[in-house]
């Protein structure tokens, strides 16, 4: 498959159309925003616009692309390598939270799906600006704690998708499916803790074990 077509040349102006764009479509989404719109509000012509980005599908992927990356290097350097699962596991988890549930996730992700016959490499340019580059950083947070002897991980891959996957249950198919539009902070704090538990359950080393948890069960 080809490479994926990216933005035209930088210049000295494209921070200021990217900041223009990204207030544009988180007030109007994808489909409401227009370029006229967007060259007002970055103050530049459309033709500075085009100069840097050739249609409005270019431009959105560029800033989703950035805003994930920001994001993602934002959580990537709070992690902190050395903490303990169930502190590191549970910031882990509000970041990927507050991304898929917010404004702008939710018209990243509906932008990736509608187009995905036509663009397919939106997803994965999506997926690997920000979402892999998290993936990465847990699973090198779990690999260290293996290596402490605080988990005990044989998949790692596996590890890190499933946890990725508690984070988003019943929130997220609420979501996607249009029942709720918001949640209460009780909600986002039950499916995190939920997501940290079942986690340690399995894969913990201590008091949450998988082989104790399951030697309750057995006795019971």
């Amino acid at each position: 498959m080809n490479a994926p077509a990216r933005a035209g040349r930088r210049g000295r102006k494209y921070d200021q159309v990217l900041e223009g764009a990204r207030r544009v479509f988180m007030a109007d989404g994808y489909e409401g925003a227009s370029v006229d719109a967007i060259a007002r509000a970055a103050g530049v012509s459309k033709a500075t616009l085009y100069s840097y980005f050739a249609d409005k599908r270019l431009l959105f992927m560029e800033v989703a692309r950035t805003e994930c990356a920001q994001q993602a290097a934002e959580s990537a350097h709070l992690i902190d390598l050395a903490a303990p699962p169930r502190e590191v596991l549970h910031f882990a988890a509000r970041r990927m939270l507050d991304f898929v549930l917010s404004e702008f996730g939710q018209r990243v992700f509906r932008v990736c799906v509608a187009e995905a016959d036509r663009f397919p490499e939106l997803g994965r340019e999506f997926y690997e600006s920000g979402p892999a580059l998290v993936r990465a950083r847990i699973k090198d947070y779990l690999r260290g704690a293996v290596g402490r002897g605080e988990l005990a991980i044989d998949d790692f891959d596996l590890a890190a998708d499933q946890f990725a996957e508690l984070c988003k249950a019943d929130l997220w198919p609420r979501l996607v499916f249009g029942i709720d539009r918001h949640f209460s902070e009780a909600e986002v704090t039950r499916v995190i803790d939920g997501a940290v538990e079942t986690f340690m359950a399995r894969y913990g080393c201590g008091d949450f074990s998988y082989e104790k948890s399951r030697a309750g069960v057995d006795r019971g």
